[in-house]
């Protein structure tokens, strides 16, 4: 049982919360852990291939930054979160099967304020299956960028 609602973390509305749990935040190390068990119900499910492509897992580092970023903001929702780009991205998997549960880690690495950069795993078990680093753009005002972009 998960004890963290993790739709109110992200500025998602379902299907396109992709995660499952928070497995694990340190603050102190700049890192959250969360997990994804693979359904058959999840929106990129392959019934074919009866898995999810390997490149979803960007999007699993996304949110698992996007929930560093909830705890990072005192527990308050980050309104605006822009995924800037993917350096080095590395992958073992052929597709996120069915019924297993990866576990993804993102742990910052730089941020400027605005500007994040954080290094990303994927777990299959206890064994690194994907890894990259994920750089994006957190507006300290959203509203006043939203409004600006308009």
């Amino acid at each position: 049982m998960n004890k963290y609602n993790i739709e109110k973390m992200l500025p998602h509305d379902a299907p396109m919360v992709l995660i499952d749990n928070i497995v694990e935040i340190n603050q102190e190390e700049k890192y959250v852990i969360t997990s994804v068990k693979i359904k058959e119900n999840s929106i990129f499910y392959n019934k074919e291939k009866r898995g999810i492509s390997p490149i979803i897992g960007i999007e699993y580092m996304a949110q698992t930054i996007g929930c560093h970023a909830y705890f990072k903001n005192g527990c308050k929702r980050t309104e605006l979160g822009l995924l800037l780009g993917t350096r080095l991205f590395e992958n073992n998997l052929d597709l996120f099967e069915i019924n297993k549960t990866y576990k993804i880690k993102a742990k910052e690495v730089f941020n400027d304020g605005e500007l994040v950069s954080y290094e990303c795993f994927i777990y299959n078990n206890d064994t690194e299956c994907a890894k990259a680093i994920l750089n994006a753009f957190m507006p300290q005002n959203s509203k006043e960028f939203i409004d600006g972009v308009k």
